[in-house]
């Protein structure tokens, strides 16, 4: 056990959607579910607390994120939000307001964040695509919090690794997704632990 961590076990909180929710699968083999047994073998007491609905939006997020700050005072919160807000066409301008709201919102309840990046299918042209890109690069980058990478980089282009909608990953390459979040999940928490521990 990492003694530097054993007086902070306040847990992991992820905000997503469906992509973080386990949908299209038993909720065990998601990977935030995956997440919580590699931390212990990392030697890290967090647990996970994965508050992702599918379906959801930077605006959702926002509205929910004070309540569960509220209720489980996370060492660190992962915003895993987006997908929908791009599927849906929404202005760059309202996500990056959402984003920067659950981030005050979480950094006024002293949690480290991860910003997650996004990537979406060109459905609305390649100029709405870029800036919306850039949205998450944006906002961790101008609140100085962790920018992590987008959950499916592993697999993106490998039609296989999707469920038959296309658009969610198989249960199989969950596994993935926590490798290719790992490293930001680790830096993380190393920031939350070097800050004072919580009374």
């Amino acid at each position: 056990m990492r003694g530097a961590y054993a007086q902070r076990s306040s847990p992991l909180l992820i905000l997503g959607d469906s992509l973080s929710a386990g949908y299209g699968m038993a909720l065990a083999n998601s990977w935030p579910a995956l997440l919580e047994p590699k931390l212990r073998a990392a030697g890290y007491p967090h647990p996970v607390v994965n508050a992702s609905i599918s379906g959801e939006t930077t605006a959702g997020g926002a509205r929910r994120i004070g309540d569960l700050l509220a209720q489980h005072r996370p060492a660190a919160v992962v915003i895993a939000l987006g997908a929908n807000d791009g599927l849906r066409g929404i202005a760059p301008e309202e996500i990056a307001r959402n984003l920067h709201s659950m981030i005050d919102a979480a950094r006024a309840n002293d949690a480290v964040v991860v910003v997650l990046q996004v990537r979406i299918p060109p459905n609305y042209g390649p100029a709405y695509s870029e800036r919306f890109e850039q949205v998450f690069i944006d906002a961790a980058t101008t609140a100085e919090v962790v920018l992590g990478p987008f959950l499916l980089d592993s697999f993106a282009t490998d039609q296989g690794a999707f469920q038959s909608d296309g658009l969610h990953p198989t249960a199989a390459v969950q596994p993935r997704i926590v490798d290719t979040v790992w490293p930001v999940i680790e830096r993380a928490l190393s920031m939350a632990a070097a800050e004072s521990p919580r009374t």
